[in-house]
């Protein structure tokens, strides 16, 4: 098949969640003879070259400067479409997606979130093709879920107009298409309570297992904790202050050997000067497989957010022991106490964290668990399929 991509960014290096899910879509069709096209938004915060992926798709690039401006965000506030999204709207995006659907007979056009949904409407004058939209996560509902943690009034204000805007926006837009894939079975139900009523399949993201082979030469560090993540995302930096103010002391007082490790591009000043009395900040790590094998327990604090974490998928395929919250394991095919941790009270992490240095052989077998449901669920050969599955059943129809 010939399918054209859509991105809100250019999916490579596929270090984080969103570059992570769409890199690995379009490296799964390009491995299995499918000829991909790839539109994606080139933003100054993952600036890249158009050829960095000439070697399993076509990839066009239009610079679009999404940088956030206190200014514009405030005059977005009498806008219908919501400040987030609005970022992403360009004319010479546009013009270029019109150039590719004049130039081009596409069986399948796959629309990576919310960002890019905008252009739906453009899509639909220009092309017959079927329109997939890969729902990476309902937008809405993670900046819902941040006013009803914000304590700053103001801000709290700011953020719940932001999540009506981007209901709305969801609401409307997503009826457009031909069928919406969600990365999990809770969004698209969230999406039927919405009102969406697109056709909903439910895709899980998939992890390229090559990516991740374990290295049995690398021993975790003892009495070593670690969290990775991309801490240029309000709702990983609204749970790592969580953990450090509400977990943290308390965890270091009962085992004073415990050591704390965080990784993540974008560090910003406010977690680098976490560093001292056990904790050590990584900033970005160029391998993240190489760097969850040398710590031990795995840490994913989320209060807030959507979708489904890939960074824990990651670190189940690496057979880690992750301590998460309920939303943190959201959308993951993962029982509690049985292949993942799933605790909300820090009580309750304080006492895990102190079991599981105090009784590793009881839990041994949790990592061991999760790696074995990887293998089974997530491997990225087996998701392609499901989505190609999904694209020859709606050729089908046309």
């Amino acid at each position: 098949m010939k399918v054209l991509q859509l991105c809100f960014r250019v999916p490579y290096p596929p270090h984080d969640g969103g570059a992570i899910a769409m890199y690995d879509i379009m490296y799964g069709l390009s491995k299995k003879g499918h000829e991909v096209y790839a539109l994606a938004v080139n933003t100054p915060k993952h600036f890249q070259k158009d050829d960095v992926l000439k070697d399993i798709a076509k990839v066009k690039t239009v610079f679009i400067d999404t940088t956030i401006s206190a200014t514009d965000a405030f005059l977005n506030l009498f806008k219908s479409i919501p400040y987030n999204l609005e970022r992403f709207v360009s004319a010479d995006f546009e013009k270029a997606l019109i150039e590719l659907l004049q130039q081009n007979d596409f069986d399948i056009i796959h629309v990576e979130g919310t960002f890019v949904a905008y252009y739906i409407d453009v899509i639909r004058t220009y092309s017959k093709a079927p329109v997939v939209l890969r729902a990476h996560n309902v937008e809405y509902l993670i900046w819902e879920r941040l006013a009803i943690n914000e304590k700053n009034p103001l801000k709290k204000i700011y953020l719940i107009l932001l999540s009506r805007k981007l209901k709305a926006f969801e609401k409307k837009y997503f009826s457009k298409y031909d069928v919406i894939a969600g990365i999990t079975k809770e969004d698209n139900q969230r999406l039927d309570e919405l009102g969406v009523k697109t056709e909903k399949e439910f895709i899980p993201a998939g992890v390229e297992l090559s990516r991740f082979t374990i290295d049995p030469h690398i021993k975790a560090k003892p009495h070593t904790l670690f969290i990775i993540s991309s801490l240029n995302w309000l709702p990983n930096l609204e749970g790592l202050e969580w953990f450090i103010q509400k977990v943290w002391p308390e965890a270091k007082k009962k085992n004073p050997l415990l050591e704390l490790h965080i990784a993540g591009k974008d560090t910003p000043e406010s977690v680098l000067k976490l560093a001292g009395n056990g904790i050590f900040v990584h900033g970005y790590v160029a391998d993240a497989s190489i760097f969850m094998q040398h710590y031990d327990l795995m840490l994913v604090p989320l209060l807030s957010g959507g979708g489904m974490r890939l960074k824990i998928i990651e670190g189940m395929a690496l057979g880690k022991c992750i301590l998460t919250s309920a939303i943190g394991a959201e959308g993951i095919a993962c029982e509690s106490n049985k292949d993942i941790w799933k605790e909300d009270q820090p009580e309750e992490w304080i006492d895990k964290i102190g079991k599981y240095f105090s009784a590793r052989e009881e839990y041994a077998s949790i990592g061991a668990n999760a790696h074995q449901v990887i293998m089974e669920q997530y491997d990225n050969d087996k998701v392609v399929d499901r989505l190609v599955n999904l694209y020859k059943r709606l050729l089908n129809r046309s």
